[in-house]
């Protein structure tokens, strides 16, 4: 069998990369640390668990992340009010700034794609990146053991 899907996505997700380097001034950020602060504009402070959850990511790469962009001054990390044993991650000023940065280069791009595909393409597209989650979704014993939802 061909690869049909697999190699299109891998090739957009490192032309997103770019798209992101490419920002005049440049926004020194990795990849992941600007999506993290693209995601926290639109969703606001949010637990680390969401995070995870958002992001699929290994809880060390999160991590990683968040040390760095903690370290810059661009995101704070304090205790939830409702559980002390959780954390909650929210952009400082500074951050808010980078973010909407982010947002904005991220936007232009979405419009630009966007702007030339019939809804129904891009309900095509979003079936087929369900599809995808849902394939590469962990076993839900995988999902508790990691302290998810069943």
């Amino acid at each position: 069998m061909t690869l049909q899907l697999i190699p299109d996505i891998h090739r957009a997700t490192h032309r997103i990369g770019l798209h992101l380097e490419g920002a005049a001034p440049p926004l020194g950020l990795t990849q992941g640390e600007a999506h993290l602060l693209a995601h926290l504009r639109e969703a606001g402070p949010s637990p680390l668990a969401a995070l995870h959850a958002a992001f699929a990511h290994k809880r060390s790469t999160l991590t990683s992340y968040l040390d760095r962009l903690e370290g810059r001054g661009l995101v704070t990390r304090s205790v939830s009010p409702e559980d002390r044993r959780a954390f909650v991650v929210a952009l400082t000023r500074e951050g808010r700034a980078l973010a909407a940065r982010v947002h904005r280069r991220l936007a232009q791009l979405e419009e630009a794609v966007r702007s030339g595909l019939p809804a129904r393409d891009v309900q095509g597209f979003h079936a087929v990146l369900a599809a995808l989650l849902a394939a590469t979704a962990p076993p839900a014993r995988a999902r508790r053991a990691a302290g998810g939802r069943p």
